[in-house]
């Protein structure tokens, strides 16, 4: 990824992160982290990945969904950037992947 493409997907992280703690109201969405933002290489899509504290992650995608707009509304108000992009949510299973090797590493330790 290019330096520009960094430094964009690092605004839009920013942008989207305080937009939801701030804007969006939807109790579905409770507390989230955003861990990672990918653009394509026209950066027409933003995908954007987030932990959630909530068990239920269909449920904080559908909320994620419906707040899609209001969202997309502030990345291209706060970000000078020609077009913004469309926004996909993706919940973030690398904490998870990690933990599970974790665990396989100590019990492996352990024997």
């Amino acid at each position: 990824m290019s330096n520009r493409h960094e430094r964009v997907a690092e605004e839009i992280k920013k942008v989207v992160s305080e937009t939801i703690r701030t804007k969006v109201s939807d109790p579905d969405i409770g507390m989230i982290t955003v861990t990672d933002v990918e653009l394509t290489k026209e950066m027409e899509v933003a995908t954007i990945y987030f932990t959630s504290l909530n068990e239920n992650r269909e449920e904080v995608e559908a909320a994620l969904g419906r707040a899609k707009g209001l969202v997309r509304s502030e990345v291209a108000r706060e970000i000078r950037i020609r077009k913004a992009p469309e926004l996909q949510f993706k919940y973030d299973t690398s904490i998870e992947y990690g933990n599970k090797i974790e665990n396989l590493l100590n019990e492996i330790k352990d024997k």
